[in-house]
């Protein structure tokens, strides 16, 4: 017969030795439960974490700083004014037009030292006429206005005869009329020009039509009705031709004067056209 062996638990007394065998329900320690993860593992994960926290913030630092670039409000600054430390903010000055007080000095006639003034600027054309240049009996037309204050009026030897045209303006705080000068087809004037400084002897250049081309030319002063110079300069007798010459003059005690400038009739010598220019004495 074969004897079988029993089978017995190891430990028990005099039951044989068998390899270690668990029996079921005696399981090892730590059967049955998931190993621990490793402490570098967690270290790795927090280290991640606060790098990824970190990425974020400057990322959010970053972004703050271009949305203030790009969404910072544009103004637009009003103009600065000028202040000045005594009269306040300085603003543009206001042109006004101012019309500057009216200069008799540039008048002729009347004599602005003496009374005699016209409220007619018609009659204050026939006295320069008569008084100053020595028209007689002359013929006188209407006031042809250039604008609110001055104008001309012609003045003729005779009724045919050729027009020497007086220019008159209002001046001085009355308003009264003055004679700023004449002038005439048979005698144009070049030079000294209206205004021009002058000296002994005075050139003059110009053109004319005359009897004989012979042109009278007396240098006057203000004040005065005497010439302090007289002389001839030449022009055309037939038609009308160029003249130049030279006229001495003594020495003036006025400021200003006129170039008075004369042709005569050729049958009784009367003054047949005159042209009057206003000078300074240099």
């Amino acid at each position: 017969m074969s004897q079988t062996t029993p089978s017995t638990r190891p430990g028990l007394p005099g039951g044989p030795t068998r390899p270690d065998r668990p029996e079921p329900g005696d399981r090892p320690p730590g059967a049955g439960r998931r190993p621990h993860r490793p402490t570098t593992l967690v270290v790795a994960l927090v280290v991640a974490v606060a790098v990824i926290a970190a990425l974020v913030a400057v990322l959010v630092v970053q972004r703050d700083g271009e949305d203030d670039a790009v969404t910072a409000p544009t103004t637009t600054d009003e103009p600065a004014t000028t202040q000045s430390a005594t009269t306040g903010p300085t603003t543009a000055p206001t042109t006004a037009t101012v019309t500057p007080a009216p200069d008799t000095a540039t008048a002729v006639f009347p004599d602005a030292s003496t009374p005699q003034r016209f409220d007619d600027p018609v009659a204050a054309a026939r006295a320069f006429a008569i008084d100053f240049v020595g028209f007689t009996d002359p013929v006188l037309g209407e006031l042809m206005r250039g604008d609110a204050r001055s104008g001309e009026v012609e003045v003729r030897p005779l009724a045919d005869g050729p027009v020497t045209t007086v220019f008159v303006r209002q001046l001085g705080p009355d308003d009264t009329w003055w004679v700023l000068g004449s002038a005439t087809g048979g005698i144009v004037l070049d030079t000294p020009a209206s205004g021009d400084t002058v000296t002994s002897p005075v050139t003059l250049a110009g053109r004319a039509l005359a009897f004989e081309g012979n042109v009278e030319v007396e240098v006057r002063e203000d004040g005065a009705r005497e010439p302090i110079g007289t002389g001839v300069v030449t022009g055309g007798g037939d038609v009308e031709r160029p003249f130049d010459g030279e006229v001495e003059f003594s020495a003036p005690t006025a400021d200003r004067g006129a170039l008075v400038l004369l042709t005569r009739s050729a049958e009784d010598g009367r003054v047949w056209q005159a042209a009057v220019t206003r000078v300074q004495f240099g």
